[in-house]
């Protein structure tokens, strides 16, 4: 019988969707989760899928553990929790070519790729809706560098180690990109606060006219004549 989780790398917790497929084979769901934790100890802070081979009948279990999301292993390669909600606005990280082979090397056993370099495109692919650059380009350029071959000699070899120069030089370039971008969402939150501020004011005053020639006051029906 195979169960098939997703859980927090070296994290897992008791939960309902544990227990209510587990309590029923008799199964001991906290060695269950002690083995997975340690199973998954060098995946921390990533979602990894485990696929949990059980026999129902021994009492006993084996755990599989699959190498996570292209999403998260670009996320815990920068350093983020959150991609962008707006890839083509909005960036969030710059990372090396090496760095990306060294992704597409990961996951390549369980993708459909023929090809180191058809994995690369791949991890690219998730770059662009990510919204991470590579290189300092756009994961589209790069896709389109790689296919003029500009990247052989890297994928070849399938380079995944970094010159630590280049790395300061990406992150430097980024960290000016996000001050830009932080400016230019800073100024938009401002336009937003004041022109909704405006359309209130003017909503008030509207209202406001309005209820004072539409009702009076007590001091003004007290002034008012009583007819007789």
């Amino acid at each position: 019988m195979i169960i098939k989780l997703l859980v927090d790398g070296g994290n897992m917790k008791p939960g309902p969707v544990i227990s209510q497929k587990l309590g029923p084979l008799g199964i001991n769901i906290g060695k269950v989760i002690s083995d997975i934790n340690e199973a998954t100890k060098n995946f921390e802070g990533l979602k990894v899928p485990v696929e949990l081979d059980v026999n129902p009948k021994a009492k006993s279990f084996k755990i599989h553990v699959l190498s996570p999301p292209v999403s998260e292993l670009l996320k815990k390669e920068i350093g983020i929790e959150k991609a962008s909600g707006d890839m083509k606005k909005i960036k969030v990280g710059n990372l090396a070519i090496e760095q990306i082979i060294k992704i597409a090397k990961i996951k390549y056993p369980n993708m459909l790729a023929k090809s180191t370099k058809s994995a690369v495109k791949t991890v690219l692919g998730s770059c662009v809706s990510l919204g991470i650059l590579v290189e300092n380009k756009e994961a589209k350029e790069i896709i389109k560098d790689i296919d003029k071959g500009i990247y052989d000699n890297e994928i070849k070899k399938e380079i995944t180690e970094t010159d630590k120069e280049k790395l300061k030089i990406l992150k430097d370039n980024f960290a000016k990109l996000k001050a830009k971008q932080d400016e230019i969402l800073k100024k938009e939150e401002e336009e937003k606060a004041a022109a909704e501020a405006a359309k209130q004011a003017a909503v008030t005053s509207t209202t406001g006219v309005g209820a004072s020639a539409a009702i009076p006051t007590k001091q003004e029906e007290e002034k008012k004549p009583v007819k007789k």
